[in-house]
């Protein structure tokens, strides 16, 4: 039952009974009602800061696991970035440098995008929006690194084949197997103005005379295709001219059998014919020439295979001595 309140009337000198209005009572309940939704918004921010449940628990130790693997996480980009940025250095000063290419411009290595944060979104998020930030900024530029560095190694992949291959065509050893011939070089013809057997006149000789016996093996001096096969009594008389590309031909005379035909795709090594005296000879021999980009030059600078640098010199010295040629 509710109090009742009395005040004491001086005037009438009685005891009256205090009537309140709606409104009054109206305040007084809707204050205790205030003071009683503080009271209880203090206890529950207490309980809860002091006395979390266990499904807080629970998640605030996932919470805490995952801060930890967070940051694991950013050590391995910070291995993976530094792992990237050796192979981008090696790929400037070695493998770009072995090929005379330019090293990748590092404006387009770091591929920034100026004045604009686009992570601003995430970064409204008080408590993890820098974290997802800085997430997605690391994982953004290690992706774009790694685009950039396998669209280089592809484009140095190319070259090495394109290097590769022509090493493969230029010219580079003898067209008769050191093996077949006189390591002690006597009879040997060079490039150069030489006495013609035949005419007996001095003529521009294109080309090197390997003499060797007669039905030992020719081989390309290259990789390459056949161009020409020719069947003549009379100049180089049986001879093939081998196309190596990158502007190198090569000629080989005076042969006593082709075993190759025009088109055909040859390698380095492979027999193409048998050394002879076909044509304008004296003796069986292989004359042999190389030119490049239309210009007959001296082979002695493309003979460089299965000699000692000693016996490499008694070749040149050979190849310069002016004496008779062959053809």
């Amino acid at each position: 039952m509710r109090k009742e309140k009395f005040i004491y009337n001086t005037h009438t000198l009685r005891y009256e009974k205090v009537e309140e209005s709606m409104s009054t009572r109206v305040l007084r309940v809707f204050g205790f009602l205030c003071a009683a939704l503080f009271t209880a918004f203090l206890f529950t921010l207490m309980l809860h800061r002091y006395f979390p449940s266990p499904k807080e628990k629970a998640l605030m130790r996932e919470i805490s696991q995952m801060r930890v693997e967070y940051d694991k996480l950013i050590d391995e980009f910070g291995m993976l970035d530094n792992e990237l940025n050796h192979l981008q250095e090696r790929d400037a000063y070695a493998y770009r440098m072995v090929f005379g290419m330019e090293p990748i411009d590092e404006d387009v290595l770091e591929g920034g995008i100026g004045g604009h944060d686009e992570y601003k979104l995430l970064r409204q998020f008080r408590h993890s929006g820098e974290i997802m930030a800085e997430a997605k900024s690391r994982v953004r530029k290690l992706k774009h690194k790694m685009v950039i560095q396998s669209k280089s190694m592809d484009t140095i992949l190319n070259v090495a084949m394109e290097k590769e291959k022509m090493l493969a065509s230029i010219p580079s050893i003898k067209p008769v197997r050191s093996d077949r011939l006189p390591r002690a070089v006597r009879l040997l013809s060079g490039f150069g103005y030489r006495m013609h057997p035949v005419y007996k006149v001095r003529k521009m000789h294109t080309g090197i005379d390997f003499t060797a016996p007669r039905g030992t093996p020719i081989q390309a001096t290259g990789n390459g295709v056949v161009k020409r096969v020719e069947r003549r009594s009379t100049g180089y008389g049986y001879n093939v001219v081998i196309d190596h590309g990158f502007g190198y031909e090569t000629l080989y005379g005076h042969m006593a059998r082709i075993d190759v035909k025009k088109g055909e795709e040859v390698k380095r090594g492979q027999q193409i014919g048998i050394v002879g005296s076909t044509g304008t000879s004296t003796a069986p021999h292989c004359h042999y020439e190389v030119v490049y980009k239309g210009k007959k030059v001296n082979p002695i600078n493309y003979v460089l295979d299965g000699l000692s640098p000693k016996e490499y010199q008694e070749l040149v010295k050979a190849a310069e001595r002016v004496n008779q040629s062959m053809d």
